[in-house]
């Protein structure tokens, strides 16, 4: 049973694209699927919906060290071309669609907050959140102490107190950008932003949070640890939401896969609401397979609801609006 913090309103935060390249249409479920629930929930409640834009990363700047051009070069090019693909997918935009790089002193004052209460520490220039002071880290994927250890990114023990503890700032060096802090020039970890972004837009505590499952762990995790002992609340999201991925003879469809096909090139051929029936034709847990079958049988379907729409609208048995592609 859904139920609210505020019985009228809704909070919702959905982990948004690390824009360095064309969006695959294994990117495009996590949209559609939320962009469904905020449909349904505005139906209901007065919703607050957040979806980030992740450009800071260090796939970011080797997109851009590869092409020879400024990192907001890439970072533009991909956040319209994104937003022009989820368009053309009829995906609604969010409320707000924050950036990384414009919450830089949000994320350090949550630092700074994390190691005054001593869940975070300096090491050789990184600060870390210890994970040992938080007792709850881990019950949101349920892995073993071992598992949580070999998902994390940073491995060497010479500059953690704990294997399990991950990063919350890492120094900047070369031509990699960074900002001045407390513990020299560099750059916020991944997990932060996430944590820094949601309290800002939506409170310490609020309703959803979605995302891909593979965010469970050790994006997710991680965010609820940071924001909870930041905060001192009793919970970070109150529902969480994960989208399975889409296959492709059963292996997830990724860049580093190899098997990933641009939605750039579906919308030359196939219409934007044939590529959305497909991305919620299964639960939206459960895997997704793509294939040319699928394609064709929404396609036969969205025809067939057409001409039902077409034959209604005739006899004025339907608003004429309601036939108006997305």
């Amino acid at each position: 049973l859904f139920v609210p913090i505020d019985p009228k309103k809704v909070t919702m935060y959905v982990c948004g694209p690390t824009v360095y390249s064309y969006p695959h249409i294994g990117n495009a479920r996590g949209p559609v699927i939320f962009d469904v629930l905020a449909r349904l929930l505005r139906r209901e409640f007065d919703l607050t919906y957040i979806r980030n834009i992740t450009d800071l990363d260090d796939k970011i700047y080797q997109a851009a060290d590869d092409e020879g051009v400024h990192i907001s070069e890439v970072t533009q090019r991909y956040t319209k071309i994104y937003q022009e693909d989820m368009t053309a997918l009829g995906v609604e935009k969010p409320d707000l669609e924050p950036l990384a790089t414009e919450h830089i002193p949000e994320m350090i004052e949550m630092i700074l907050v994390l190691i005054d209460k001593k869940h975070a520490y300096e090491s050789q220039g990184h600060v870390f959140f210890s994970v040992e002071t938080f007792d709850d880290y881990g019950f949101l994927s349920n892995r073993t102490e071992e598992e949580q250890i070999s998902g994390t990114r940073i491995k060497s023990s010479e500059i953690k107190n704990n294997q399990r503890d991950f990063v919350l700032w890492k120094p900047s060096t070369g031509e990699t950008p960074g900002w001045d802090s407390p513990w020299g020039f560099g750059r916020p970890g991944w997990h932060l932003e996430c944590s820094a972004m949601s309290k800002k837009y939506l409170d310490v505590e609020f309703d959803i949070h979605g995302g891909g499952r593979d965010l469970i762990f050790p994006h997710h995790e991680n965010e609820i640890a940071q924001s909870i002992c930041a905060n001192e609340t009793k919970f970070f999201a109150k529902y969480w939401l994960h989208n399975g991925f889409i296959t492709m003879s059963n292996e997830k469809m990724a860049k580093s896969q190899g098997n990933i096909l641009k939605i750039k090139d579906f919308k030359k051929k196939t219409s934007g609401q044939v590529l959305r029936l497909a991305l919620i034709n299964a639960h939206y847990r459960q895997p997704l397979d793509w294939n040319d079958e699928l394609i064709r049988n929404c396609q036969n379907t969205i025809e067939k609801w057409y001409s039902v729409y077409k034959k209604l609208d005739q006899k004025n048995s339907i608003p004429h609006e309601i036939i108006e592609p997305l």
